[in-house]
């Protein structure tokens, strides 16, 4: 069973949802403003990392509908060529999704607004860390929907299917 058209765009998609808000993320690690001054040390590096791990994960998205997430690749020692199993990429998969959730959740409605430090000003640009921000919410639904795509896609009529080249 080849991988449909919609799951390929859908799993493109998603790093790409993830990628305005790293961006912004970096940017504002190291701007000099008033909000930087109050950080400690180690915040900007913590805020690349975040932004590293968080287009690293949506990214992952990906091997969902290319070859490498259905066998290892063979340069990875011990592992490679190895069929993956499918639930060793669906668990994790799903898991994410339900994370991305709830993250999102907490963060449209339950997430308290005004908790920025009080020598920072309101940043002129609101719409613009909106813009950047909004279309993370559509990575977990993208997330489940390439997830379930790769799930039936190895598991149809009981046979795992064949890698593509």
């Amino acid at each position: 069973m080849s991988v449909p058209r919609w799951a390929v765009w859908a799993a493109y998609a998603a790093p790409l949802c993830v990628l305005p808000s790293s961006l912004w993320r970096v940017r504002e690690a190291f701007r000099d403003s008033a909000c930087m001054a109050h950080a400690e040390p180690w915040e900007p590096y913590y805020i690349v990392g975040l932004s590293a791990v968080s287009l690293g994960a949506a990214l992952l998205t990906v091997g969902l509908v290319r070859p490498w997430g259905e066998v290892v690749p063979r340069w990875i020692p011990g592992l490679g060529g190895r069929r993956v199993p499918v639930l060793a990429a669906v668990v994790p998969a799903l898991v994410g999704t339900a994370l991305l959730i709830a993250l999102i959740g907490y963060g449209l409605f339950l997430a308290e607004p005004n908790n920025v430090h009080p020598d920072c000003p309101p940043p002129k640009a609101m719409s613009l860390v909106g813009l950047a921000y909004a279309p993370l919410v559509a990575w977990p639904f993208l997330l489940g929907a390439v997830t379930v795509a790769y799930h039936r896609r190895r598991t149809a009529a009981g046979t795992p299917s064949a890698p593509r080249p």
